[in-house]
């Protein structure tokens, strides 16, 4: 697809919703790992019924891409891996109050702390491409 403008859009518009939702924002996240607080649960709860029903509607009414392709959604297998990888994403999480999900609306809103995580997790991102065919998968 060409015109990548639509992403633009919805990306910005995701921001606003993140914003308004309050879910940037480091006291509701601390609130939640201190489990003072429902709000992001009801959140991430909320967001995994929407991925779920729209899965379900994408693969009943077989939806297509913008592009005309079809949705596929690969099984996975589970590892040991996804444990520890799960804990440590966790534990950042907690530790700087922001995941990568919220790194671009957190900047956005000023929080310019919050370029250390984002450096931190392309960082990241770009070790792991380099060893990855190396970490048994």
């Amino acid at each position: 697809m060409k015109n990548k403008w639509p992403y633009l859009f919805v990306g910005i518009l995701f921001g606003f919703v993140f914003v308004k939702a309050e879910i940037i924002s480091w006291f509701r996240i601390q609130e939640m790992f201190r489990m003072e607080s429902f709000h992001m649960y009801g959140v991430i709860g909320s967001a995994v019924v929407v991925g779920m029903s729209s899965l379900f509607i994408i693969r009943k009414f077989n939806i297509k891409t913008l592009d005309g392709e079809p949705v596929k959604v690969e099984p996975k297998t589970f590892q040991k891996g996804q444990i520890f990888g799960g804990l440590l994403f966790g534990f950042g999480w907690a530790l700087t109050g922001a995941c990568p999900g919220l790194l671009f609306a957190q900047v956005g809103t000023g929080a310019t702390v919050i370029i250390v995580s984002l450096l931190s997790a392309i960082a990241g991102t770009y070790f792991y491409g380099k060893i990855k065919d190396h970490l048994p998968h």
